[in-house]
């Protein structure tokens, strides 16, 4: 049986505890055994019955349904079970989340009217455009421009890295207007899928396996109704969606350290060694010590990211330390299992050596661990000099 203790801590909510306790319920029975080949197929259909479901208006957010507003420690407990169960259930709920979060957070009522009840159904497919191949962490130094005809912006140029590229039905895309140089001069736009002047240039494999594209644009005409927010404002839009999704990155490299703790305590246990189970060795019991720590040093500095962010305070810095430390200790915790495994470790389709492959992105994406340094020393200087 999982481990939820961490529920009654007291930077979450009761109803966030019941919140947690049903979805690994339901995830036992609906996520836990999606897999196959065709990974955009069974990202489709992780999409369709998280929706089904009800679990990704808790992702979307923006006045709909229920969901008022966006409930950072629901997100993030979210993606800490569905990683647990599922690396590529993680994803699309998450992809759900952040692909439409611009929306949710800035988007205009017809805007949100018009995309984020399809995202909460789970029957259209979100997906976030900002990096580019010269700007993936410089995000101020993006180069895909959009320049303005009439009613319309007019994008050229290239994303790459975009999740749920090649299968999204529409893209929050930033791109750069020149209201003012640097960050001031980027604008957020919804493109849809079947767009002119959109193209899915390249398909991109990864170890971890999810659907992800280069998209280029090519003379693509774009309402300037399906702008968010005012020109000049894309920046601060994708900081915005960014500071919500980046502590759920730290939650779900928790909900892959605490599977993986899992099955070494069950290898531990149970392998025989010497007349003796693994569990019984000093050093196993020392480096399981250290994986528990490790995973709830990680969890702490999670919640109280997300606490603050649910209490309307800035998160900067607190979101890079949760951020830092759950992904590189999962990482540490991972590894660890996977030694315990000996050579089963590495056994294609094995646990602990899917999550050997699903953890090593998260030290990338969305700000890599040393981003996340960088972040966090310039806020405790900024701190000091005032």
């Amino acid at each position: 049986m999982r481990e939820l203790a961490h529920l009654d801590w007291p930077f979450l909510e009761e109803r966030h505890g019941i919140f947690a306790a049903e979805l690994d319920g339901w995830a036992r029975e609906h996520v836990a055994e999606v897999h196959g080949p065709d990974v955009d197929a069974a990202c489709r259909t992780l999409v369709r019955r998280l929706g089904e479901g009800g679990w990704l208006r808790h992702a979307v957010g923006g006045a709909w349904g229920e969901q008022e507003v966006i409930d950072t420690r629901a997100i993030c407990l979210a993606r800490e079970t569905l990683a647990y169960h599922n690396g590529l259930a993680d994803f699309a709920f998450a992809m759900q989340g952040l692909g439409s979060g611009a929306i949710s957070l800035q988007g205009t009522p017809q805007q949100k009217e018009k995309y984020l009840p399809r995202v909460a159904r789970g029957e259209a497919i979100a997906a976030f455009a900002l990096s580019e191949p010269d700007a993936g962490s410089d995000v101020a130094n993006l180069q895909c421009a959009a320049h303005i005809e009439g009613d319309h912006a007019v994008l050229e140029g290239e994303k790459t890295w975009i999740s749920n590229g090649g299968i999204a039905d529409f893209y929050v895309v930033f791109c750069r207007t020149g209201e003012a140089p640097g960050p001031r001069g980027i604008s957020a736009f919804i493109v849809d899928q079947d767009t002119p002047g959109l193209e899915i240039a390249e398909r991109i494999e990864v170890i971890a396996p999810h659907p992800l594209a280069r998209l280029r644009f090519r003379s693509c005409r774009v309402p300037l109704s399906q702008r968010i927010g005012a020109a000049g404002e894309g920046f601060k839009v994708a900081m915005r969606t960014l500071d919500v999704f980046r502590t759920s990155v730290a939650a779900a490299a928790l909900g892959f350290a605490r599977r993986a703790m899992d099955e070494a305590l069950q290898r531990a246990t149970t392998r025989k060694m010497f007349n003796q189970t693994l569990a019984d060795f000093q050093l196993t019991q020392a480096r399981l010590a250290q994986m528990a720590t490790t995973i709830d040093s990680s969890a702490l500095l999670v919640y109280r990211a997300a606490w603050l962010r649910d209490q309307g305070q800035g998160v900067t810095k607190e979101a890079a330390m949760a951020k830092m430390t759950a992904t590189e200790g999962a990482q540490q915790v991972i590894d660890a299992a996977v030694q315990m495994f000996g050579g089963l470790g590495v056994k294609r389709g094995e646990v602990v050596e899917q999550l050997y492959r699903e953890i090593r992105s998260l030290r990338i994406y969305e700000g890599a661990t040393e981003v996340q340094q960088l972040i966090i020393a310039r806020e405790l200087l900024r701190e000091v000099r005032g």
